[in-house]
């Protein structure tokens, strides 16, 4: 995720992670660099309409891509062990 200004306060409704975009996450991509994580280890970027091709083919490109998932479906999985 953007943590650009850590001293900003959090917007009440997640933001995309895109340079410059403040517009509402629609979706979270899931993903895994495999020369730092561990399999299982997932990070989150979120993605807008907009953005959700761009950054779901850059880290696509690096092999790191795991998962898109709609935002409110994220919200509602139980979480990991």
């Amino acid at each position: 995720m953007n943590l650009a200004n850590l001293s900003e306060p959090s917007p009440a409704t997640p933001q995309c992670s895109a340079k410059g975009c403040r517009a509402d996450a629609v979706w979270v991509l899931a993903w895994n660099n495999p020369k730092l994580h561990t399999p299982d280890r997932r990070k989150t970027w979120l993605a807008c309409e907009e953005h959700r091709e761009h950054l779901s083919q850059f880290l696509g490109v690096r092999g790191f891509l795991k998962d898109v998932v709609r935002l409110a479906e994220w919200e509602t999985r139980p979480e990991a062990d």
